[in-house]
């Protein structure tokens, strides 16, 4: 019906603002740097396997010239452990460990020959990795082997990673 303009009841209450986004309501993630997108995602923790993981990912961002994009996930500890709760309700953990990996990779002269941001997560660590990949539509992923006991008993992070990411997954002995 063109031409007609149907008006507003005059007893009608505004329930929400028409100039906010409705999806703003949700927690999105940080919009990443361009300078970033199809770049080279490691998991780093500055344990052994880690360090031989990020060699091994600067060399392949440095050769196929895209940035290098480290994930360290910090820890999360279901409450039940301290409060004795019935269901699993996840808390971050204080964890300072990112800002001291940070400051020894600003430091690291092998990093000075690729872009490279550090990003900190919580949670589960495949989990966290293969969402960084996805929203750098990074080229892969590269994440150290598990030596050790645990890594045998619970399943490794690379093997529960090769298995479901959606991307290449380059696991460095």
């Amino acid at each position: 019906m063109a031409g007609h303009e149907i008006p507003e009841p005059a007893d009608r209450k505004q329930v929400a603002d028409p100039s906010s986004d409705p999806l703003a309501v949700e927690e999105p993630r940080h919009s990443c740097d361009p300078a970033f997108r199809h770049g080279v995602v490691v998991g780093f923790d500055g344990s052994m396997s880690s360090e031989r993981a990020l060699a091994y990912a600067i060399g392949m961002a440095r050769r196929s010239g895209s940035g290098l994009i480290i994930v360290h996930v910090a820890n999360r500890l279901p409450t039940t452990v301290w409060a004795g709760c019935e269901p699993p309700v996840f808390v971050d953990v204080p964890d300072h460990r990112t800002e001291v990996l940070g400051l020894e990779l600003a430091c690291a002269d092998y990093l000075s020959e690729v872009p490279w941001v550090l990003v900190e997560r919580g949670g589960d660590i495949c989990h966290e990795l293969e969402e960084v990949g996805r929203e750098y539509s990074a080229d892969a992923i590269v994440v150290g082997s598990t030596h050790g006991i645990v890594g045998r008993i619970f399943g490794s992070v690379a093997g529960r990673l090769a298995r479901r990411a959606q991307r290449p997954v380059v696991v460095i002995p």
